[in-house]
């Protein structure tokens, strides 16, 4: 059988913010949103990037075991967005499984649909997943649309997909001056994630403007220039909205 090519932006051998302990990340190539905050645009153009089986990611990636075993680590999957390249994913992490390793998913969701044929593979996919991180960027239709490019119907119905299924998710949300920091939406991200019971855990990601130089090298002008990361306050009444505390 023909082995599933996967098209890799890059790796990162010792990550410790997307997902539990140390862990191994894979940026998959290729995303459906132009997220006006994103730190990786380079990611966003699909059928591109590093050509490479799940075999060979796995190789790579398993020579770090020892501090994911220490950690409670393993492989997280990024982008761009993973589910755009779903049985390269089924391939990878049936290997992860065989070796025991922990795998993680970070997706926004915004290619989820209910066709059969994707939710055949993404039921197949979740067998194989212990973490999802799901990115929910704006709970207002409009002003999610203004800010990706994209709807967020697709998103939200994939937290219900991963609610039905009693996925474990953390539930992770840039909090952008101007754009998602209105208490208003943020109470209706609140009360979203209350229907949410396989919810373990809620992050709020400061926005941040490291990521503008790689907007400058691809000569696209970025959008959210003169905004600048959240202060204290501001990530404390977030915090504060979404009760951060009372899911960990």
């Amino acid at each position: 059988m023909e082995k599933v090519i996967g098209h890799v932006h890059s790796t990162e051998t010792m990550g410790t913010v997307d997902g539990p302990g140390v862990r191994f990340i894979v940026f998959l190539q290729g995303c459906l949103l132009r997220c006006q905050f994103c730190h990786n645009p380079d990611t966003w153009k699909i059928g591109i990037g590093n050509e490479r089986t799940a075999q060979e990611v796995f190789n790579e990636a398993i020579k770090y075991k020892e501090f994911w075993d220490a950690t409670g680590g393993g492989i997280t999957v990024s982008g761009g967005e993973p589910l755009l390249q779903i049985d390269f994913l089924i391939e990878l992490f049936t290997l992860c499984k065989e070796a025991g390793v922990h795998t993680t998913i970070d997706s926004c969701g915004g290619c989820f649909t209910r066709d059969p044929e994707f939710i055949q593979k993404l039921d197949q996919l979740m067998e194989l997943t212990d973490l999802i991180l799901l990115d929910i960027k704006q709970m207002n239709p409009e002003k999610h649309l203004k800010l990706t490019s994209r709807p967020n119907a697709p998103i939200l119905d994939f937290a219900h997909y991963l609610r039905d299924k009693d996925q474990p998710i953390w539930v992770r949300h840039v909090l952008i001056p101007t754009k998602t920091d209105d208490p208003t939406d943020l109470h209706a991200l609140h009360d979203f994630i209350a229907t949410l019971p396989n919810v373990k855990r809620v992050e709020v990601l400061p926005y941040h403007t490291m990521g503008v130089y790689k907007w400058e090298k691809l000569g696209i002008r970025y959008p959210l220039e003169g905004i600048e990361t959240p202060d204290k306050e501001t990530v404390e009444m977030a915090n504060e909205i979404l009760k951060i505390k009372s899911y960990l």
